[in-house]
């Protein structure tokens, strides 16, 4: 696997006239060793181009790592604890020197983890999303997208983890249901309403429609509307993060709900925050659930802070970044871990009478992808970009079938995506990774954004420039990967021959996170998508069914496996497991059992060779047409079943069949060659045989076994 061995140059394509193929590498992150969700995706993008390449076309697989931006500093930093030192310690320059020493040491090992499994890359072309080159390209793509107006800076709610004390983007806090407490708060209503607050219960118990309303303006065994034992009115909110109503302010109803029409302008009485808080309407409050009443966060929800935005409703963080209570925040809460001030919350209504009771509740809880955190909503000025502009063509692509997925029922889902697009949040409060190339003139005020470090201020002159400390979220180098690797912005001669590629590799649950990404980057900067076929493969489970990960220990090295029972092990295994829309089970407390078919199949050939080559000897070997008079009925069979074999296995290739692949190529090999035509050849290949016979019998049997072996290459290099 040594450099230049799989290399393609441009001239193959743009002068000698071969066709291409490209596969662009999904980048490993440079954090650690490589796992089977990569022996996977490896494999199965070698298959593909050592195929296309043994079809004579100008095959080039592009490979590289990516810097990982949140997961590598984390890594770093957890590095530095052991050393009794944070981040801060070091200093921003001197983590980053720190970093990239940790990603020399790891970037290489994991090129030849690559190389270990039988990959073979254009090793000459490997890339780093930090290399000079797509540096430049990262900064190019955000001024242009910028002067477009497709960039802004905003005060937004985003999703905030406070372990990584970074910003996340939508897909990066993707969560899972859970059970979980709804919270039943009672608001009292401040004096003068009382009359319509009786009003507004009468009308809710007339109007009510359902079994629940007509118990007396109840909604899930809640009262929306009552009195307290000392003749107050109340409210009923319900939520499940109490600790966040310490930042409400306001209640909100639909206009439309007749309920509490004649509540609306009235005001309530937070309690435990001596504040008091409007009563407002807004159209996003849906009527049937719950109470209909619900309480409004405008720091800490994202909904909560649209509906502040139409009303003018003020915002009050009560959070400090690390997720403990605030100086916003009641004194008494004050320095709290967000979870202990549930508990207190909930805790100081029930000494007030103001507490509704709670029920069992199935909802969302996103975590950071990178540490599990969870994650908490927060108003923060961060880095936008629009997306609905960018998302339009690479939505076409998939309707009218430019851009296509195997399997077939991604293309929903991606669609799905595509048509609710929401602006992505592309700042990190990271030190790892591409700093924004935005700088701020501390002498008037101006914004700079600029491809090159700026010496003075566009407008004043002035050179005390400080250039924005956030960097850029890492997928926003990742989304220019098959283009970026060839030269953009350049119109280089590798750009003109290898772009757009042809086939995408990857896990589903990174679907949105980059393929779509560079879809649409590819339409925005190029004109055209980065390739035409997305194959979305299977996922390495354990027996139980759990996605392997070191967070649960159920994971399996693929270095492991080859060390002990070679790389073509490891790969058939993968492959023949790997049917379109399953999942692979595999045993990590028992790799003998969970490899032993693609290590017994290896062995398998290897004995077949050596039976063939000594059966056959070293005289040299009459080509077909010379023996075609003497083969016989089992020859005649054995070559038929080869050519069906390989036709067959070119149209599974084709439809990115590859288990049907494995599984054809096993059992012509094992089942038509091995197990037949071997035992019928044996009596023609002695020495004593006819001499016609056994000329016809060693001739096919070298042509049938090289055949299987070249079928059998793009799967089983190393045997073959």
């Amino acid at each position: 696997m040594e450099k230049g061995e799989f290399a393609v140059h441009s001239s193959e394509v743009l002068v000698e006239g071969r066709e291409p193929y490209v596969i662009v590498i999904p980048p490993p992150n440079v954090t650690a060793v490589l796992h089977m969700g990569h022996g996977l995706n490896n494999t199965i993008q070698d298959v593909l181009i050592r195929w296309r390449r043994m079809q004579g076309l100008a095959s080039l697989w592009a490979p590289g790592t990516d810097h990982a931006g949140i997961a590598t500093q984390n890594v770093v930093e957890r590095l530095l604890a052991k050393e009794g030192k944070t981040r801060d310690d070091l200093g921003r320059e001197a983590f980053v020197e720190r970093t990239w020493e940790f990603v020399e040491e790891t970037g290489g090992a994991i090129l030849d983890q690559l190389k270990a499994m039988g990959c073979t890359c254009d090793w000459d072309r490997t890339r780093f999303t930090l290399d000079p080159g797509l540096s430049r390209a990262v900064r190019e793509v955000f001024v242009r997208l910028y002067e477009k107006g497709l960039i802004y800076r905003g005060e937004y709610i985003i999703n905030w983890c406070p372990r990584c004390l970074t910003a996340l983007s939508n897909e990066e806090a993707e969560g899972d249901e859970v059970e979980g407490r709804l919270y039943h708060l009672r608001y009292p209503l401040a004096q003068g309403w009382a009359d319509a607050a009786a009003e507004a219960q009468a009308v809710a118990r007339a109007a009510a429609s359902t079994e629940a309303e007509a118990e007396g303006g109840r909604a899930a065994g809640v009262e929306a509307i009552g009195q307290l034992p000392d003749g107050r009115w109340y409210l009923t909110v319900s939520t499940t993060r109490p600790e966040t109503m310490l930042g409400d302010t306001a209640v909100a109803v639909n206009p439309a709900d007749e309920r509490y029409k004649g509540l609306i302008g009235a005001e309530v009485d937070l309690p435990l925050t001596g504040r008091r808080i409007p009563i407002i309407a807004d159209d996003y409050v849906d009527r049937g659930f719950g109470t209909g009443l619900v309480k409004v966060t405008p720091a800490h929800d994202p909904n909560d802070f649209e509906m502040a935005q139409r009303n003018g409703i003020p915002l009050l963080d009560v959070m400090t970044p690390g997720a403990t209570m605030g100086e916003n925040a009641p004194e008494a809460f004050r320095g709290m871990d967000r979870f202990d001030a549930r508990k207190a919350v909930v805790r100081a209504f029930k000494e007030e009478g103001l507490f509704g009771g709670d029920d069992s509740h199935t909802h969302t809880i996103p975590r950071c992808y990178r540490c599990e955190t969870v994650v908490e909503p927060r108003l923060s000025e961060q880095w936008f970009v629009k997306m609905k502009p960018l998302a339009e063509p690479a939505l076409q692509a998939s309707i009218d079938g430019t851009v296509t997925f195997v399997p077939g029922r991604w293309k929903k889902v991606y669609e799905h995506w595509m048509e609710n697009i929401r602006d992505w949040c592309i700042s990190r409060q990271l030190w790892w990774g591409h700093r924004i190339p935005v700088w701020y003139c501390q002498d008037c005020g101006e914004t700079i954004v600029a491809r090159e470090d700026p010496d003075a201020c566009t407008a004043c002159g002035g050179a005390a420039l400080e250039q924005d400390p956030d960097v850029l979220d890492t997928w926003f180098s990742s989304w220019l990967w098959p283009f970026s690797i060839f030269g953009w912005p350049e119109d280089t001669d590798d750009l003109k021959a290898f772009y757009p590629g042809h086939v995408l590799s990857t896990a589903p649950e990174i679907l949105f996170f980059w393929v779509a990404r560079m879809i649409m980057a590819g339409y925005e900067f190029l004109g055209e998508a980065p390739f035409k076929t997305v194959y979305l493969h299977a996922t390495v489970r354990d027996t139980q069914g759990r996605k392997m990960s070191k967070s649960l220990g159920n994971g399996i090295d693929p270095l492991e496996v080859v060390d002990q029972f070679g790389a073509d092990a490891l790969r058939f295994t993968v492959i023949s497991a790997a049917a379109v829309g399953t999942d692979i089970h595999l045993d990590p407390d028992d790799l003998e059992a969970s490899f032993a078919s693609g290590r017994n199949f290896a062995n398998k050939v290897w004995n077949a060779g050596r039976f063939t080559l000594m059966s056959v000897g070293d005289d040299p070997i009459k080509p077909l047409s010379e023996v075609g008079k003497d083969l016989e009925l089992s020859d005649r069979w054995i070559l038929s079943r080869l050519s069906g074999t390989a036709d067959s296995l070119t149209q599974e290739l084709e439809k990115f069949r590859l288990h049907d692949v494995a599984e054809k190529a096993y059992h012509f090999f094992w089942g038509e060659l091995a197990d037949w035509y071997l035992e019928l050849v044996k009596p023609r290949l002695r020495d004593d045989a006819a001499e016609g016979s056994k000329q016809a019998a060693r001739t096919t049997l070298v042509t049938a076994f090289d055949g299987i072996l070249r079928l059998l290459h793009p799967l089983i290099p190393f045997v073959t």
